[in-house]
């Protein structure tokens, strides 16, 4: 299994550095999603909306991952309707968790792998279902990203980890 130790950053509020750091990684998490929704379920599949924050959490620390977990899906909804503003809450709650393990990880444990990337992913999904079937009263609603969302979460252990262990070489 591929191991990659993390040149962990904590950027504090305080800096510019921090606030360009997190819009590129939004930027990102504008862009993506605007790619995927031209597939049909695009959205739903590939969960793009969170890709990005897994890695400016990981790699920049937890405040550059909180800006980019509450920028993102606020700015998608307000820019182009999507998510929704009903399903933002969950979509919210879910990347801020997100952010939290992904930074937590990398504070905790000073390296990238596939397993741990797998184990955020896997922690945020569970997390975040779990409110998503308290704040809807559905577990369909709850476990859709488990059922159609596959994919994505494929997609965010691979590609985050490969993201994540070129950012911690610079």
């Amino acid at each position: 299994m591929q191991t990659t130790t993390v040149k962990f950053r904590s950027l504090p509020y305080g800096r510019v550095k921090t606030y360009a750091v997190a819009a590129l990684f939004v930027l990102g998490n504008i862009a993506l999603p605007q790619l995927c929704h031209l597939l049909p379920l695009g959205g739903q599949r590939l969960l793009p909306i969170y890709f990005f924050t897994l890695a400016a959490a990981y790699g920049y620390g937890w405040r550059v991952g909180l800006l980019t977990a509450l920028c993102s899906p606020v700015a998608n909804a307000l820019l182009f309707g999507m998510p929704a503003l009903a399903a933002l809450p969950p979509i919210l709650v879910k990347s801020l968790v997100l952010a939290a393990l992904a930074a937590g990880a990398a504070a905790r444990f000073q390296r990238v792998s596939i397993a741990l990337v797998a184990a955020v992913v896997a922690g945020y999904q569970l997390l975040g279902g779990l409110f998503e079937w308290g704040w809807t009263g559905s577990l369909a609603a709850a476990v859709q990203d488990f059922r159609l969302g596959l994919p994505g979460m494929l997609l965010q252990i691979a590609g985050g980890w490969l993201l994540i262990d070129r950012l911690s070489k610079r």
